[in-house]
């Protein structure tokens, strides 16, 4: 039927933005933020919660429009909406949160470039209805959250022994590798090793 169908689509579409199609550990795409943000889970939550906030209102906006947008004009105009919702983000972390935003300092602005929101836009939002584009928009960014912060996770607690700035490895002597890009090179490339491991291993 039409309802399970939808049900179908919908489940793929989560899937695929949180597995399937992971878009930093499938796509490898907007690592710049993943591998700078992620020293710590504070602020790989908060870059997730933000990039999870654009690309679902920045999906839902180019979906109400995009029968209204000319085509050789569409990916400023994609770029402005982002933009529009980056700021927003900006502004409220530098109003209410103004540690975090210290520590993600240019990263936030740096979303609006992210080819994972500009993606979804131009690959999906713009070719599908408001719905299923508030879906794809909302796991796509769940998958970078869930990714960057598995990463924050044992980067913070290798590289220091701590989590959310408490020890809870005493008498570990931190790692400081980890706490350092190539830290973050090395576990990321274990994670996507883990993923396709497990992907291989289901399907056989």
């Amino acid at each position: 039927t039409h309802t399970r169908r939808l049900k179908m689509n919908y489940k793929k579409i989560i899937k695929d933005g949180i597995v399937n199609n992971n878009p930093v550990l499938v796509q490898l795409i907007g690592l710049c933020s993943v591998l700078a943000v992620s020293i710590n889970i504070q602020n790989a939550i908060a870059m997730g919660l933000a990039v999870i906030f654009v690309t679902t209102l920045s999906n839902l906006t180019i979906s109400l429009i995009r029968k209204v947008v000319p085509s050789k004009i569409r990916i400023p105009i994609y770029i402005v909406v982002i933009a529009t919702f980056v700021t927003l983000v900006d502004m409220f972390l530098n109003a209410y949160v103004p540690a975090v935003y210290a520590s993600l300092g240019l990263f936030i602005p740096l979303i609006v470039v992210n080819c994972l929101i500009l993606a979804r836009a131009e690959s999906f939002a713009s070719k599908n209805t408001i719905f299923p584009s508030i879906v794809d928009g909302f796991s796509n960014g769940f998958g970078y959250l869930v990714a960057i912060v598995i990463l924050a996770f044992f980067r913070e607690l290798i590289g220091s022994g701590k989590l959310l700035g408490y020890t809870v490895l005493p008498g570990f002597n931190p790692m400081k590798l980890f706490a350092m890009p190539p830290g973050a090179f090395i576990i990321l490339g274990l994670m996507i090793f883990a993923l396709n491991a497990f992907k291989q291993r289901k399907e056989a």
